[in-house]
């Protein structure tokens, strides 16, 4: 038995039912010799310390992860060294059977995972690959398997100067569903079918137009009120990707996603998105485990963080799901206010010792 990237869904939306794939496939036992080289995004190597600690610990090593056809190791290149200071000549393998692209998809999604966290340069480089390999994949998409936001992978695409919208109107998403880089046109083909058949579902408008429930939704809206149903921000603006965004991009020529520089945001300047927040650890079991702790409600402040961080526990589609609910005029505000609470974590966590 073997996974492909049909398995975990060609999106990258896919952490949990990768990690429940490999813990059903059966392992097999292959000399340490026919192994080649990791195609980790990694470029620092292995890191010396960490192997001595798995060495030391004396636990059972973890299945690798392999690429069938070139046999080059996708995940656990510090628990292959590690068997080998331990002298053993065979080690248990898991195969994957994709494509060598798909393979580098795979291992920078399980890089950022578990293990030593990659640094911000290899994550992008890591999303400077997969754009090259695969730019038919949204912004999101991409961000979800390299641990960036999408505004950097948004960034990365345009300075690369990425094809995909060269030969083709659409990007395919987190989930698998193709939608409309630009969502102008998906609108207008929205608002042609309700004219001629008022009573067609949201869920359907959506299915034919490529566009997301909220945005058929508002542009139903619109119409019922008399208004354009493409907003004034996209009639003005280019072709942004849907990818980077659930919404419309807000009006105003400083709002499109740049380069952020390496000390972070320039303040007083609205509408850059903040530093790469994105994280290497799975912040959800990081928050039960905060909920599990004792000391985290020893006090009414450690309660109240514990109770902010349960409040905005949400997936990736929770997420989109909101602000595709955002009402267009309120876009502006509701931008501003979520940047000035991303500057208001950073302090907090600038605060904390390390």
């Amino acid at each position: 038995m073997t996974i492909q990237m049909a398995d975990i869904g060609q999106s990258g939306n896919a952490a949990p039912e990768v990690s429940d794939l490999l813990r059903d496939l059966p392992a097999e036992s292959v000399p340490i010799r026919d192994l080649m080289p990791s195609m980790s995004p990694r470029k620092r190597g292995e890191d010396p310390a960490h192997v001595r600690l798995i060495v030391e610990s004396g636990n059972d090593i973890d299945p690798l992860l392999v690429h069938r056809p070139t046999m080059r190791v996708i995940d656990g290149a510090h628990r292959l060294r590690a068997a080998i200071l331990r002298g053993r000549t065979e080690i248990s393998v898991q195969f994957f059977d994709g494509s060598e692209a798909d393979a580098f998809v795979l291992s920078a999604q399980l890089n950022i995972r578990h293990g030593l966290p990659l640094t911000m340069e290899e994550r992008k480089a890591a999303a400077q690959r997969i754009l090259k390999s695969h730019p038919h994949w949204s912004d999101r998409a991409v961000a979800e398997s390299t641990g960036l936001s999408p505004f950097t992978v948004g960034a990365l695409r345009r300075k690369a100067g990425s094809g995909a919208d060269a030969h083709s109107g659409s990007r395919i998403g987190r989930d698998g569903k193709v939608r409309p880089i630009s969502s102008a046109e998906g609108r207008r083909s929205a608002a042609a079918l309700l004219k001629n058949d008022s009573e067609i579902s949201l869920r359907e408008l959506s299915r034919r137009t490529g566009l997301s429930v909220g945005t058929v939704r508002d542009v139903r809206d619109r119409l019922s009120r008399g208004q354009d149903p493409i907003p004034a921000q996209l009639r003005a603006a280019p072709a942004r990707p849907m990818g980077q965004a659930g919404t419309a991009p807000p009006p105003g020529p400083d709002r499109s996603p740049a380069p952020v520089p390496a000390g972070g945001p320039a303040r007083g300047r609205p509408g850059r998105p903040p530093r790469d927040c994105a994280n290497a650890v799975e912040t959800a079991t990081a928050v039960r485990k905060l909920a599990r702790d004792p000391s985290m409600r020893a006090t009414e402040s450690r309660r109240m963080l514990l109770r902010i961080l349960l409040a905005t526990e949400m997936d990736q589609t929770q997420w989109e799901e909101i602000a595709e609910a955002i009402p267009p005029h309120c876009v502006p505000l509701i931008r501003a206010i979520v940047l000035k609470r991303c500057e208001d974590w950073k302090k907090l966590a600038n605060m904390v010792p390390q």
